[in-house]
């Protein structure tokens, strides 16, 4: 069941939308080499809360932290810890809020100190893949005009998209109807309307497009150990375009 927002609902997830770009703006002053991904996210739960919201991540489906925390070549899902962020590392931030019942999913990869050209090269890539993706988030456009977008891009420049997960839609719930695919066919799938709601997240990799998932049961990571870049926005479809949730 894929849930149509009004105006007004639109405006509280732009709230929550608001909070999660807030969280991202602070952990790119924060990221440098020797800070640990634990105290990234001791410092985003600690904000998320000062600003009446909920983290979203925390305790869902057992997932112990407030940010998913990837460094290079882990792709999603990476738990906080002790591990020191390196000069010349990405990382990836995924973070959700809630307030006043609404949801705000985003993420983005950060490189941390100076990286190498090929690094940063993904990164400008994967952002673009996104905006791009988000460009078509309008009505009468379908899912795999978004998907076949973000695919030609990434693959035109020689990376691999993963295909193992997806965006989706988001509102009252962090993850609602429907799947937001990242490959896929133009002109295909679910005609797109006004007042859906969409994360459309980008993961790309630098070689193959196969993860595998660590024996701690959620940090997935490329197949063949080459890195990966992950962003993300909240998006609602409005009469006149696309409207991103989560930016400053």
């Amino acid at each position: 069941m894929i849930s149509i927002k009004n105006p007004g609902e639109i405006k509280l997830m732009r709230k929550a939308g608001f909070i999660v770009a807030e969280t991202l703006a602070l952990m790119g002053e924060l990221i440098k080499p020797g800070i640990t991904t634990k105290e990234l996210d001791v410092a985003a739960e600690s904000f998320i809360r000062k600003k009446g919201a909920r983290p979203l991540f925390l305790g869902y489906g057992g997932f112990p932290a407030t940010l998913c925390v990837s460094v290079n070549e882990q792709v999603i899902h990476g738990i906080p810890g002790n591990r020191e962020l390196l000069e010349g590392d990405i990382v990836s931030i995924d973070v959700g809020a809630e307030k006043d019942g609404w949801c705000g999913d985003a993420a983005k990869t950060f490189p941390v100190g100076k990286v190498s050209p090929e690094y940063l090269r993904l990164l400008e890539i994967t952002e673009t893949c996104l905006m791009e993706g988000l460009a078509l988030a309008t009505s009468q456009k379908r899912l795999g005009d978004i998907a076949h977008r973000v695919q030609s891009i990434a693959e035109d420049a020689g990376y691999g998209v993963v295909r193992d997960y997806t965006g989706h839609g988001i509102g009252k719930q962090m993850h609602e109807d429907p799947s937001v695919p990242n490959y896929g066919n133009s002109g295909r799938g679910l005609r797109l309307s006004k007042g859906m709601t969409l994360a459309i997240e980008p993961m790309v990799n630098m070689g193959t497009h196969k993860v595998k998932t660590l024996a701690d049961g959620w940090t997935v990571v490329t197949e063949d150990g080459l890195p990966s870049a992950h962003f993300e926005h909240s998006v609602a479809i409005t009469s006149n375009g696309p409207t991103i949730l989560t930016i400053l």
